[in-house]
């Protein structure tokens, strides 16, 4: 299964006929109609539409669409209704013009000083009256499906240069932790020997005699305490634990942004820890870079779904 980015970007759009079925008129009215949809992050499913007037009552119908497809992103869909006219001019129905005929007659009964009809006016309110909108519903569903089919496939695209991006990232913490690990043993043996060394000297200026058993005793007990505490042991196994689980969902895919989120968080945990153990520069150094590339890491994750 693909892992899915949250930002995507869809459009849709057709020429439906309508008014053919009028043998009155003299040309088709035609409706162009459209569908955009933009996703971009969020935490959860934030569904809004912007829909004219004549389909809002398709609204249900494409919010239970997206549901069945999306699970998280702030997504807003846009459908737009443009009517034209296949010529300049239309011949009024019959019936229109019976019905402005009818109107006429009855307004000069109570108003007789009132003007006649001219061909503009009948034209102009022919025209409106004949331009009554189709039912577009069905035709705006199967553009629907069509744009949020786009819209997957956008947002798989975006999903896979995601995954290609986290595992280069990934790749790049394995090799600071192989770094790392090594370091402390030689860390140890560095205390050691100066741990020695002061005590020798201690032990100079206090008598001039050698350096006692119990003196020798006493500085390898500070140098395993110095051990035990500057061991990133269990962080670097750790670290390990997380990339690998980190590697594995992103093979899985489908829903792991969530997850993925909080696999980061124990990642930054660790590298803190590792952190707060140095005791040496190239440490801190490998856990600046750790916290570097988990920050870029889950800057995105936050934009898988």
């Amino acid at each position: 299964m693909a892992v899915f980015s949250m930002t995507g970007y869809a459009t849709v759009q057709s020429n439906t006929a309508q008014g053919a079925e009028q043998p009155e008129l003299s040309a088709q009215t035609s409706a162009r109609l459209g569908v955009e949809i933009r996703s971009v992050n969020s935490r959860f499913l934030d569904l809004s539409f912007r829909l004219p007037d004549e389909l809002r009552q398709t609204e249900p119908a494409l919010r239970e669409l997206l549901t069945s497809k999306l699970k998280r992103g702030k997504v807003e869909v846009r459908v737009w209704l443009e009517s034209s006219s296949g010529s300049q001019l239309s011949a009024p129905s019959s019936v229109t013009l019976q019905r402005l005929n009818s109107l006429e007659d009855t307004i000069k009964t109570w108003l007789p000083q009132a003007a006649a009809l001219s061909v503009a006016d009948v034209l102009r309110i022919a025209t409106n009256e004949d331009k009554k909108p189709g039912d577009h519903s069905d035709a705006l569903l199967k553009l629907a499906k069509k744009a949020l089919k786009d819209l997957l496939q956008a947002r798989e695209r975006e999903g896979a240069r995601l995954a290609q991006m986290l595992l280069e990232r990934t790749a790049q913490l394995r090799l600071l932790s192989d770094q790392a690990l090594p370091l402390v043993p030689l860390l140890v043996a560095q205390q050691k020997a100066r741990f020695l060394e002061r005590w020798q000297e201690a032990m100079t200026l206090a008598d001039g005699a050698t350096l006692p058993d119990i003196a020798h005793d006493r500085a390898l007990t500070e140098a395993t305490a110095f051990a035990i505490r500057i061991d990133v042991a269990e962080e670097v196994t750790r670290l390990a634990s997380h990339l690998e689980e980190i590697d594995r969902l992103l093979a899985a895919g489908g829903e792991v942004g969530k997850r993925l989120d909080f696999l980061i968080q124990e990642l930054h945990r660790e590298a803190n820890t590792l952190g707060a153990k140095s005791a040496a520069l190239e440490l801190t150094r490998i856990s600046v870079d750790m916290k570097v590339l988990i920050e870029q890491i889950r800057e995105q994750v936050q934009n898988i779904e």
